[in-house]
């Protein structure tokens, strides 16, 4: 089994979805994502619904960037996304831009101001929404059709005059429905755009584009999450307004996780304020910083699946999807050795041997793929203190110890040094005399040999960006940040370690599952490894 080639799987009892108004042939999809930001967990369940519906009534999806908003977007973005959906396998019919509808959806909006159905107004943002949420007319809001051209002119041209308006849709500023207050339909930015260029000063909402968009492009539903169930109205309504062919809607539930924020803003947030290393920080919940925490793409797509279409809000755990990715390497995954550096004990066999000698074993006891690795053995070996302390615990209590070296055998401990403050200095030991022997002992106890070949590593363990399971509804995401997310532990580790790649997923022995993040480069260089999360509830606790 290949590792890093990606294996798109399909749910187990995986409910059959109705999806309304659906034609065998006729159905047409679109992903719609805006580059300001790297895709996250949330938005893989609306991308496989939307390739799962096109497959179930063989029909076609496309991939859209809502590209709006220059003050946000960038081609980076733009790019990390579709090379997300390549490694998914997920298949699009072909990749279009809102912005090239630019031209027509400034058609559309003179259309509208000639018909009465939209005016620009330069009432101030503040009041304006103070007013919306009142239900009162804007003052604007009968300005003649020329009156309306002049100021539209003005905004296209992007003088001081257009900067201080927007274009507004005639609505019915006394529905219940605030959305279908009067929205804002276009408004003056006259930073360039990531594509166009400075061509444009102004730029349509996503309210106004939307829509018109997917009907013009044929799309036949639109898959939207619950969060925008009470701008549904409005999505219908500047369609009836402007004349066009009707889109169904159909809605999922939003994928909210525990401990993670999931809005781009507040992800943007912690890049910003240097909390994380980026959007592919290990901590985050993008696609790039799961695959880079050791996540197998195959895994997370087996989690969404299983989710099911279900309009129903949940706060998901995230250890159900470590332990379907645990499922998925545990099988294949090689077994090193590390030792943390700090307190480390050298334990002397007397009867060790005088030369040291190498011997093959595998790296994994039932794999035969995951190949040998090289064990030294040496007269002195390294053991952690945690483990020196356990046998100077048990031979307190019993006298002569005997315990058992991994992939070694048994020994008998003699002699337990420590300083002041109780720390294990010293151990002495001896071999069977007949040899390798093992039997049955109270305690296994990994080790390396004490050789300079040994590879130098960081253990990296992460912890959750928020200490709060689920935020209040008025409570500010930022008073709840854990600013200690992150911990690194110097350790050392077999010499079989150099040659790890970047990428590469590998178990521990006795600590958990990693990923190696920074290969060997030099001996002063530590390989860095990335702690996988089991699905157990707890940190893989590298000091103990």
């Amino acid at each position: 089994m290949d590792l890093k080639k990606p294996q798109v799987v399909r749910a187990r009892k995986r409910p059959e979805v109705y999806l309304p108004h659906a034609e065998m042939g006729k159905v047409r999809l679109r992903f719609a994502p805006e580059p300001s930001g790297c895709l996250h967990i949330g938005h893989i369940k609306a991308v496989l619904l939307n390739q799962n519906f096109a497959q179930k009534f063989d029909g076609k999806q496309i991939m859209r960037f809502d590209d709006t908003n220059p003050a946000k977007e960038n081609n980076e973005y733009m790019d990390k996304i579709i090379e997300v959906l390549k490694t998914m396998g997920i298949k699009y019919e072909e990749v279009t831009f809102t912005s090239d509808y630019f031209p027509q959806l400034m058609d559309m909006a003179v259309k509208l101001i000639k018909e009465g159905k939209a005016f620009v107004d330069d009432t101030p943002r503040e009041q304006m929404q103070s007013e919306r949420m009142a239900g009162i007319d804007s003052k604007c809001r009968n300005n003649t059709v020329a009156e309306n051209i002049e100021l539209w002119n003005e905004m296209i041209a992007g003088s001081d005059r257009g900067l201080q308006c927007c274009l507004r849709g005639k609505l019915n500023m006394q529905d219940p429905n605030k959305s279908l207050r009067d929205p804002v339909y276009y408004r003056c930015n006259p930073m360039p755009h990531h594509r166009i260029g400075p061509k444009y000063k102004i730029y349509p909402t996503y309210d106004f584009a939307c829509p018109f968009v997917d009907s013009i492009q044929g799309i036949t539903h639109a898959l939207r999450s619950s969060e925008y169930h009470d701008r549904n109205a409005q999505y219908f309504r500047i369609q009836d307004t402007m004349g066009l062919r009707k889109v169904h809607i159909y809605e999922f539930s939003r994928l909210n996780m525990v401990f993670t924020p999931l809005s781009k803003r507040k992800l943007l947030w912690f890049v910003e304020n240097g909390i994380v290393d980026g959007w592919d920080d290990a901590r985050f919940p993008t696609v790039q910083g799961m695959l880079r925490r050791g996540l197998k793409m195959d895994a997370l797509i087996q989690f969404i699946l299983e989710q099911g279409p279900s309009k129903n809000v949940n706060l998901m755990e995230w250890d159900k999807l470590w332990s379907i990715n645990k499922k998925k390497i545990d099988p294949v995954c090689p077994r090193h050795t590390a030792i943390v550096k700090e307190g480390r004990v050298l334990l002397t066999l007397s009867n060790g041997p005088e030369t040291p000698f190498v011997r093959k074993i595998p790296k994994h006891k039932r794999y035969e793929g995951a190949g040998m690795k090289d064990t030294t053995f040496t007269k002195e070996i390294w053991i952690e203190q945690v483990d020196a302390k356990a046998i100077a615990d048990a031979e307190a209590i019993s006298g002569n110890l005997d315990i058992t070296l991994m992939d070694w055998g048994n020994a008998s401990i003699k002699e337990i040094k420590k300083n002041s403050d109780g720390n294990v200095t010293k151990l002495n030991g001896v071999l069977p005399p007949e040899g390798s022997v093992y039997k049955p002992t109270k305690l296994n106890v990994t080790w390396l040999p004490e050789i300079n070949e040994l590879a130098p590593l960081t253990l990296v363990e992460f912890g959750y960006l928020l200490k709060k399971k689920k935020l209040d509804k008025n409570e500010d995401f930022v008073d709840v940040v854990n600013r200690d997310s992150k911990k690194e532990i110097a350790a050392v580790g077999d010499s079989n370690m150099r040659e790890l790649k970047c990428g590469d997923i590998l178990q521990l022995e006795r600590k958990g599952y990693f990923r190696c993040d920074v290969p060997f480069i030099s001996p002063s260089k530590p390989i860095v490894l990335f702690a996988i999360p089991d699905g157990r509830q707890k940190s893989t606790q590298l000091a103990q």
